[in-house]
């Protein structure tokens, strides 16, 4: 995609998942990739895989070790980033997780950690990256949020409050933006195949693997990442992996007008109740 070709480009959870998929694609467009994750070891082996998807011997890749959730630590090792490379043209905010599980079941700390990690780590670097962007008149920003960041799904309260933050500072960032010619678009991907995935199943309420199965069932990231790419580079805002995700995106988005989505919800709830007692019974 020539849209990449010879970009600057930092990826915040770039070690694994979808960050790691976008990196790899990214690097087989042409472009120089940053990838900035917490552990040391993960980010070895993910640049070792990026780097074998090396287009030309022109291109460079480079890892930060940071927590994008301790504003002090992302703000020194993006100081120093850009100091050696200057502002990235693409922003790419992948760093996040779930914790599922019941509201009344889960700690506080749960709620925190969520909001810290998936927005508050976007807040953070999006605050050292988007000035240069600003000042250079040129930029793209892309914050991946998910399916819920736009409905609220059963034993997601921290992870779907989270993410519904990202929406509302996605949508506000947009148009604060957009005059000074720094683009803006966020992602809305679908239950992915991704290593935090396979975490999150261990924590899910039985109502919630009900309900959730019968909904378009698990992307590859790879997949996921295709989408994205091609999306952004045609300067789409709301980007929607998946036919399930346009799908419900579209029917949330009738449904409000009608008044008609939690009567939608409730009826399929019911449904996944009914599956778990039922199972439960045999």
């Amino acid at each position: 995609m020539d849209y990449y070709q010879n970009k600057l480009v930092l990826i915040t959870g770039g070690s694994s998942g979808i960050g790691l998929s976008l990196a790899k694609q990214l690097a087989q467009a042409q472009a120089n990739v940053w990838i900035l994750a917490r552990r040391p070891e993960q980010l070895d082996i993910a640049i070792k895989e990026i780097e074998a998807c090396r287009n030309n011997s022109s291109q460079k890749f480079g890892r930060i070790s940071a927590d994008v959730s301790n504003e002090q630590q992302t703000n020194v090792e993006l100081t120093k980033f850009i100091e050696t490379n200057g502002f990235p043209d693409i922003l790419i905010n992948a760093a996040g997780y779930a914790r599922p599980g019941m509201f009344t079941d889960l700690d506080s700390e749960v709620f925190r950690q969520e909001m810290d990690v998936n927005y508050l780590g976007m807040v953070y670097t999006s605050k050292i990256i988007v000035p240069g962007m600003l000042a250079r008149q040129s930029g793209h920003i892309i914050n991946i949020s998910s399916m819920g960041g736009f409905m609220g799904i059963i034993g997601y309260t921290a992870y779907c409050g989270s993410k519904f933050a990202v929406r509302g500072f996605t949508d506000s960032l947009r148009v604060e933006l957009k005059k000074f010619g720094v683009r803006v678009s966020i992602v809305f991907p679908p239950d992915t195949r991704t290593p935090g995935f396979e975490v999150e199943n261990r924590y899910k309420p039985a109502i919630t693997k009900a309900y959730t199965e019968d909904n378009g069932g698990v992307f590859e990231p790879d997949v996921v990442a295709k989408v994205i790419l091609n999306d952004a580079a045609k300067g789409k805002y709301d980007i929607l992996p998946g036919g399930s995700t346009k799908a419900w995106y579209f029917a949330y988005g009738v449904g409000m007008a009608f008044n008609l989505v939690n009567p939608i919800i409730d009826y399929m709830l019911g449904q996944s109740w009914r599956k778990v007692e039922k199972e439960g019974k045999q």
